[in-house]
């Protein structure tokens, strides 16, 4: 099962603070060990809000509204994606997630969806397509 590992943004993350060597390093560590363990998918850190922008579409059209935003709290500062057998294994690998020399971290854990999911809607002809831009996108990189 994939799941994603929200990192929340924090004071920091939204004033462009890099962390400090240290916090970096354990980082570093974190993310080797996932990937030793043969789980991590993927992962990025995010740029400040204040250069991302937010496109709401409605039936009307769409509206654009540059960063920065207002709620830290629910913002995303970062994200892993892991492979793991079970739910309780993405919180216990989120669980040794290095901390910030100051502050709390917040890790969000989701499921991602997979074709079985969307139950009979996401008909042979849909779930092709989607396998076919999947092998696209792994050849990219």
């Amino acid at each position: 099962m994939r799941f994603m590992i929200i990192i929340k943004a924090d004071e920091d993350s939204e004033a462009g603070r890099m962390p400090p060597m240290e916090a970096l390093t354990a980082m570093a560590k974190f993310n080797q060990d996932m990937l030793d363990a043969g789980i991590l998918v993927g992962g990025e850190g995010l740029q400040e809000s204040s250069k991302g922008a937010r496109v709401r579409l409605n039936a009307a059209g769409s509206t654009v509204t540059d960063g920065p935003f207002a709620e830290t709290k629910e913002l995303v500062g970062g994200f892993w994606i892991v492979d793991v057998p079970s739910r309780a294994e993405a919180i216990d690998w989120a669980k040794r997630c290095p901390t910030p020399p100051h502050g709390d971290t917040v890790l969000e854990i989701r499921k991602i969806l997979e074709a079985e999911d969307f139950g009979e809607n996401f008909t042979p002809e849909l779930q092709e397509n989607e396998q076919r831009m999947r092998d696209e996108i792994a050849e990219r990189s």
